[in-house]
């Protein structure tokens, strides 16, 4: 008896190991596809990324088919999700450099800032005050609308540590929103109902529409000055994930201490309090992955990286980024996004109101500013 235990001990590590490795694995083929869906002309045009279609499918078969996966393949979904997504989201800053955000200068940083700001504090308020979201479900939302999309729901998913279907709610006031946009913006600026010029265009497209992929498609059907300006803007949205990332993640350690000496004076007698005060207070949810972006920046500032290999790197982190919300959506299930559904959507409408009309609001007072 105790010879054939032994080996059932000692193999189950690597059993374990074999599984998370298989799950990779199966994410990784499971990306490919959704890659190649994305490239399909049609679902191009409509100007989803393979982050959303990945998102969509892996959630479509984590609800649909998940029986069908090993029950030990659920370590490597988990891996792609969280591990995998803070070294692509990191990687993501090979998109930027501190020249092109120049280029732009004080008329595009200031939209930039003044957009992130009031649509994380719009959005963060509404959802828990008006529509009664818990604060990560709110935050993911807004961070979603205020920075970059996707992208953002997943570095603040990971900051906060919250659940996958959280995220996938806020995905899906992004794609909902910024598709719209995508359309109807060109439509307005051409009919002349928003009233602004060439930059303005490119300085309001990229201040107020969601994913990267979507204001380049916005921007294309008014004019190469507007494309180039609107994409430059939106990057500098996208460097701004980081010093939010650092706030946020000091404010969610501040708010579980709080809670955690609340918890503790609350006891129900001295030793249980003591207890409570005398638990392991949660680490500083600081996101170094959002260093290792800032320090991406400044390697593809100086140009240290041949463009051959950063456009690799560029075309390696999509991939990982679309294994990672792929893994995610595998993770999510439709009954816990019924609950607050629609609440997260009146959440998303609510920021794009206000990414619309004070984002036109910001885009004049700017260029009176500095025009």
């Amino acid at each position: 008896m105790s010879t054939s235990t032994v080996p059932l001990t000692a193999a189950s590590p690597a059993l374990s190991t074999r599984g998370q490795l298989n799950g990779v694995l199966f994410v990784a083929l499971f990306a490919a596809a959704v890659t190649r869906i994305a490239a399909i002309p049609a679902v191009a045009g409509l100007g989803l990324s393979p982050l959303i279609v990945g998102i969509v499918a892996g959630a479509i078969y984590g609800n649909a088919l998940r029986d069908g996966m090993p029950a030990s393949w659920a370590a490597g979904v988990n891996f792609s999700a969280r591990k995998l997504l803070r070294i692509a989201v990191a990687f993501f800053g090979l998109r930027v450099s501190l020249q092109e955000i120049a280029q732009v200068g004080l008329p595009g940083l200031a939209q930039s800032v003044l957009i992130v700001v009031s649509t994380l504090v719009i959005g963060t308020w509404a959802g828990m005050k008006i529509m009664k979201l818990d604060r990560d479900t709110a935050l993911l939302t807004a961070a979603g609308s205020a920075i970059c999309g996707a992208a953002a729901v997943l570095a603040f998913e990971s900051t906060l540590q919250s659940k996958p279907h959280k995220s996938a709610m806020a995905v899906g006031s992004v794609v909902l929103f910024g598709t719209l946009s995508m359309f109807l913006y060109p439509i307005l600026f051409k009919a002349g109902w928003l009233h602004l010029d060439t930059v303005g265009a490119g300085l309001f497209f990229g201040g107020t529409i969601h994913e990267v992929a979507q204001v380049v498609g916005a921007a294309s059907n008014v004019s190469p000055e507007t494309t180039h300006i609107a994409t430059i803007v939106k990057m500098t949205r996208v460097m701004l994930l980081v010093p939010v990332l650092l706030v946020v993640g000091v404010w969610v350690s501040r708010a579980a201490r709080n809670v955690n000496g609340a918890n503790g004076a609350n006891g129900a007698n001295g030793a249980n309090g003591a207890n409570e005060q005398g638990a392991a207070p949660r680490k500083l949810a600081i996101p170094w992955f959002a260093l290792g972006f800032l320090a991406c920046v400044v390697i593809n500032s100086l140009h240290v990286l041949p463009e051959n290999a950063t456009s690799t790197l560029n075309m390696l982190d999509t991939f990982a980024l679309t294994m990672a919300m792929t893994a995610l959506g595998i993770e999510t299930r439709i009954s816990q996004i019924r609950e607050a559904g629609p609440r997260a959507l009146t959440t998303g409408l609510i920021l794009y109101v206000w990414l619309f009309a004070g984002g036109l609001g910001i885009t004049w007072t700017v260029q009176h500013l500095f025009g």
